[in-house]
């Protein structure tokens, strides 16, 4: 049984991200629910990719990082979320993305792959850092992310 609890809208304001909290019962636990952790190391790595590439569209501060564990997934290496425009609205906050890692897969990359794979969930946020998406199709392909990492290589400090 979950019980949901909200905090009321006054409590908001743009420091405080809106935290809903799941209780279960004591009865209830799931030893398999996937687990987030922040990713300091990934956040470092978004910063100097975000450097390096001239990404000045997107905001560092806006972009958090977090690895996951347990999931069932089994082809995902990362995704990236947004924080949708009703989202922004109803808690009026910024536009936010956050990059997930799948720490069963990425943690086992080498460091190249790593780099590129980061460059390539960089690479779904438009021009525009609304909290939108750019899809695959025409923004992010494998060409495009190797054009880019050798970029990034070049620009090495």
């Amino acid at each position: 049984m979950y019980q949901v609890v909200v905090l009321p809208s006054s409590h908001i304001n743009e420091h405080f991200i809106l935290k809903v909290c799941l209780k279960t019962s004591p009865s209830f636990r799931d030893e398999n629910a996937l687990k987030y952790i922040e990713a300091p190391d990934v956040k470092i790595l978004v910063e100097e990719i975000i450097e390096r590439l001239s990404f000045s569209h997107i905001v560092p501060q806006c972009v958090h990082c977090f690895r996951s564990e347990g999931t069932k997934s089994r082809r995902i290496i990362a995704r990236i979320h947004g924080f949708g425009k009703i989202w922004q609205k109803a808690l009026k906050l910024p536009p936010t993305y956050v990059i997930e890692v799948i720490s069963e897969r990425y943690d086992k990359l080498s460091q190249e792959d790593k780099e590129k794979t980061v460059i390539h969930e960089l690479m779904h946020i438009p021009k525009g850092f609304k909290g939108g998406f750019r899809p695959h199709k025409g923004y992010v392909s494998n060409n495009q992310v190797e054009k880019m990492y050798k970029e990034y290589k070049k620009n090495s400090f």
